[in-house]
């Protein structure tokens, strides 16, 4: 009967490519993933084929060559930098007398190492049972027994068929847990629904958490590792001329970012999706930032936050002598902003062009705000979209503000307003104005 190993942090590194050399890139991100998983890697190798090998991925005589290292560095886990089929991992288990890992397995032993929240634990079991789903045919050959002895005589379930029920059972369970989480956020989306929404997104390791602690002026967990930050956390981001928004950090996109973890975090990435403005961070002294860049488009794609506006941030720019600047285009859009996240410089050129991109498609607008709709002045001023404010003699207030209809209308349904009213109201006289921010120049 054969068992599978469970202990040992000895790692043999396995990278795996078909038909084409594997990137350098590649093999030092599989190293700093194990690494980050508590791993100690004692040997690293490539393994080039022109097409899988259905047994061992890597062909008998390089899983040959595999083995024989093992026993020469002592290793006690195998990581592979590629999926494996539950087959093949249960073979080549036999063979090495070890744990063999693939990549979707380590990144989600990184993702519960580093889950705090009660949803971050409960999005990641579920994601771990998915992927433990499929391989529990694995190597105990006892599971396909049936149950037997005094007391223990069944209905002739299995104890494979009584796992697989139960691990069912606890995925309903857990499903069922997300989707209330999914309610309260979305109710806490509608919430703050007239507030502008920022979502950091990147590269894991491309210096987000540094830069939400820059711009919030609050101190967010940072470490010089993959997957430092895995649970969303949401703060309030001042703008020039005291407008505010929120500000979400997320957890960082990976290459071949495993399936089961986009689906358990459907719920955290709706930040993302619907969100006003992303903030693209890139790590401008990775010499590979231009696959970055296309790997973390293909995740935004795959959650479907691909139409979200974004704006480019080029992070760690001291690493590479390049001074803080704003790059536009032939028509002014930004096209990316340089900056320093751990030093501050740049910023406020930052913090700038957040505001530019928010004020798009705004309206001045000045609002004759009568002293019953206290409420609604209270509002504005909290929202900081206020410009400017004159008392009438009658008690009344034109505020001049800077705000997009939706929102406004947003704001006069929270206090119980007549929006159309309001409006109709603030047209009167030569208090009313209504341009475009562009406009008012």
């Amino acid at each position: 009967m054969f068992e599978r190993p469970r202990a040992g942090e000895r790692a043999l590194l396995v990278n795996v490519g078909f038909g084409t050399a594997i990137p350098s890139d590649h093999i030092a991100e599989l190293e700093e993933l194990a690494v980050s998983a508590g791993a100690k890697p004692v040997a690293q190798l490539c393994a080039v084929r022109d097409a899988p090998d259905p047994k061992f991925l890597i062909g008998s005589g390089k899983a040959d060559e595999i083995a024989g290292l093992i026993a020469v560095k002592a290793a006690e886990l195998v990581i592979f930098d590629w999926r494996l089929s539950p087959s093949q991992e249960r073979n080549l288990e036999r063979l090495f007398h070890c744990r063999v890992l693939d990549r979707t397995g380590l990144i989600l032993d990184i993702f519960a190492q580093r889950a705090k929240s009660h949803e971050g634990k409960l999005q990641v079991e579920l994601a771990q049972l998915r992927h433990l789903s499929t391989r529990l045919v694995r190597g105990w050959t006892h599971l396909e027994r049936q149950k037997g002895g005094i007391g223990l005589r069944g209905p002739g379930e299995t104890q494979l068929e009584t796992d697989r029920r139960l691990l069912a059972k606890r995925i309903r369970t857990l499903r069922t847990g997300l989707e209330k989480i999914s309610v309260q956020r979305h109710q806490q989306r509608r919430s703050r629904a007239a507030t502008h929404s920022v979502s950091l997104v990147g590269y894991t390791n491309a210096g987000k958490s540094t830069l939400f602690s820059a711009v919030t002026d609050e101190t967010a967990y940072v470490a010089d590792k993959l997957f430092a930050t895995l649970d969303t956390t949401l703060r309030k981001l001042v703008l020039p001329q005291g407008r505010a928004a929120v500000i979400a950090d997320t957890v960082g996109f990976v290459r071949d970012l495993p399936h089961e973890l986009i689906a358990a975090f459907r719920a955290t990435l709706q930040e993302t999706r619907e969100a006003s403005l992303l903030l693209h961070v890139v790590d401008a002294s990775d010499e590979n930032r231009g696959e970055r860049i296309a790997q973390v488009q293909e995740t935004l794609r795959e959650i479907e936050a691909e139409h979200v506006q974004q704006i480019m941030v080029y992070n760690k720019c001291e690493l590479i002598n390049e001074s803080p600047r704003v790059d536009r285009d032939a028509a002014g859009g930004v096209r990316r902003v340089w900056l320093s996240a751990l030093t501050g410089d740049g910023v406020e050129l930052l913090l700038a062009v957040i505001a530019e991109a928010l004020s798009v498609g705004q309206l001045r607008v000045t609002l004759r705000i009568p002293p019953s709709a206290g409420r609604l002045r209270a509002r504005l001023f909290e929202e900081g979209v206020v410009r400017g404010e004159v008392v009438l003699d009658d008690g009344a207030q034109e505020v001049d503000v800077l705000i997009a209809e939706d929102r406004l209308r947003h704001l006069c349904r929270i206090v119980d307003i007549d929006a159309d009213e309001l409006l109709a109201s603030s047209c009167t006289g030569s208090a009313w104005s209504l341009q475009s921010d562009a406009a008012a120049g």
